[in-house]
């Protein structure tokens, strides 16, 4: 295996490993949520607040780092929105060419605008050390956090899937095997 391709390797089994952990995150946001269901009704048929903005916060900051964290994942996976009425037609060659000029034209250089976007208002979050408005709320700079990380876990995997394609249209042996051409066998 080349060195391209131990580098995309790298990185795929990277972004793996983050997307399988985030899976677990979805069950606690689903469990956190369905608490503060059952404590909103059973605690207004008591008369007491069973649940609390802390909980209501965690749910969605689960949510936020699903989403976020999860982005590299599914572009791994090929399990992001494309609209693929001709794409999934196309020989292996075709498909690694769209790939390879979607990720140097749109894909690294949105998520490069994003990262620079995003920094300021991440740093000034930072600077006072922001927490959410409402009573017993969460801190809101962590979470502010994982947007610039986000699109850097995306670039990185990007960056992995414009290998895959250069090698695939390389005609390189060594090149790996997408998610979708492994699906396919």
């Amino acid at each position: 295996m080349n060195a391209l391709a131990r580098i995309s390797d790298f990185i795929d089994r990277g972004n793996e490993r983050l997307g399988r952990f985030v899976c677990w995150l979805t069950l606690a946001m689903v469990l956190i949520a369905s608490y503060n269901a059952l404590a909103r009704y059973i605690g207004k048929y008591a008369g007491h607040n069973l649940t609390s903005n802390a909980l209501v916060e965690t749910q969605w900051y689960l949510f936020s780092i699903v989403f976020l964290l999860g982005a590299a994942y599914a572009l791994k996976h090929d399990a992001h929105v494309r609209v693929d009425v001709l794409y999934d037609r196309l020989g292996a060659r075709s498909r690694a060419w769209i790939n390879l000029v979607g990720a140097v034209v749109f894909l690294v250089p949105f998520c490069i605008l994003c990262i620079w976007t995003s920094w300021r208002p991440v740093a000034s979050s930072w600077a006072i050390l922001e927490t959410s408005p409402d009573p017993g709320g969460l801190p809101r700079y962590p979470i502010k956090t994982l947007i610039p990380v986000a699109f850097v876990l995306i670039v990185i995997q990007g960056v992995s899937e414009i290998i895959k394609a250069a090698l695939i249209l390389r005609g390189d042996e060594a090149a790996p095997a997408t998610d979708r051409e492994v699906d396919a066998l």
